[in-house]
């Protein structure tokens, strides 16, 4: 049973280059609503070409929220993203639109959907530093040896290279005295202000799926990637471009550490390696209604199953 008190929240999930914006828009078009990005490089202005964020026809006159506001240079967490993206609910819901959350950062759409909450009292800049500073002198393996004893896990569900989560995670335990795993099990007992409708995008032969990703890297590399990357990468935000697919790969081409070719291809095979980490993601996550848009006729029969399955859970389902 849902509350009938719930905001209803649509979520377009799923690979990179699985057409997620498309289908997003389509449905806000149809239903009355606005997209909110869920992407955690889209919020960064002046990263555009690389983040493959929509030009104003793909977004077809639909407003698009938490996209390309914040500079590269600051901060963002992942209880920012939830703070705003719940005013942001709030608002649509206030103006009887519909939220279509779409993006392929599976923490973002968890942490928010299902109201994991965040507190600054198990926060330590010191301590961070700390630990960052360890990574760099010695590499992230002592920081996971530390990880899998205090909170094992966490260590087995956050990525090895993605170090600033694992940072995050030993902080949250030395500053509150609860794992990371403890804290997230007690957000979850806090019941979700939303009903969801999640439609997942997939494709059955994944060399469909690559194929796509290798000529979107093309299209980026035609409409100026490099001219972009190698600004932004001599810009203050360069930290945070170095965790952006897409021009951390293009640093050593700029380096003359290999030829432009090789950079390109270094960025294709990042991005079906990180489309597959996506894919494992979301698989995990209950309640998804899978599409696999190469058994479909066509972009209208994706667009279809869509709306059958959100006017199922949402429109239909309210008792």
């Amino acid at each position: 049973m849902c509350e009938t008190n719930q905001i209803p929240v649509v979520a377009v999930v799923g690979p990179t280059a699985s057409g997620k914006t498309r289908l997003a828009v389509e449905l806000a078009l149809r239903r009355n609503g606005e997209v909110i990005s869920a992407d955690s490089m889209q919020i960064y202005k002046g990263m555009t070409i690389g983040t493959a964020k929509p030009d104003q026809a793909e977004m077809r006159g639909v407003p698009h929220h938490l996209m390309d506001f914040l500079e590269p240079s600051r901060s963002f967490s992942v209880a920012d993203y939830v703070e705003l993206a719940s005013q942001c609910i709030a608002e649509l819901h206030s103006r009887r639109k519909l939220p279509v959350l779409a993006g392929g950062t599976g923490l973002y759409v968890r942490s928010l959907l299902q109201n994991v909450h965040f507190t600054e009292a198990d926060r330590d800049d010191a301590l961070r530093a700390r630990l960052w500073e360890t990574a760099e002198r010695e590499g992230v393996e002592p920081l996971l040896e530390e990880l899998r004893r205090i909170d094992p896990q966490s260590a087995e569900r956050i990525h090895p290279n993605n170090l600033k989560r694992v940072i995050r995670a030993i902080e949250i335990y030395h500053t509150t005295g609860i794992t990371m795993t403890e804290q997230i099990e007690r957000s979850r007992k806090i019941p979700s202000p939303y009903r969801t409708c999640m439609i997942g995008l997939d494709y059955r032969n994944r060399d469909v799926l690559y194929e796509r990703i290798n000529r979107r890297v093309d299209d980026m590399m035609e409409r100026g990637l490099l001219e972009e990357a190698k600004e932004v990468l001599e810009s203050d935000c360069s930290g945070t471009a170095l965790q952006a697919i897409g021009y951390k790969e293009l640093l050593p081409y700029f380096r003359g550490d290999y030829p432009l070719a090789e950079a390109v291809e270094r960025i294709k095979q990042e991005t079906r390696r990180y489309a597959k980490r996506q894919l494992t993601w979301f698989r995990r996550e209950p309640g998804v209604h899978w599409i696999y848009v190469d058994e479909c006729s066509g972009f209208e029969a994706v667009a279809q199953e869509a709306l059958h399955w959100i006017d199922e859970v949402l429109f239909t389902s309210q008792s």
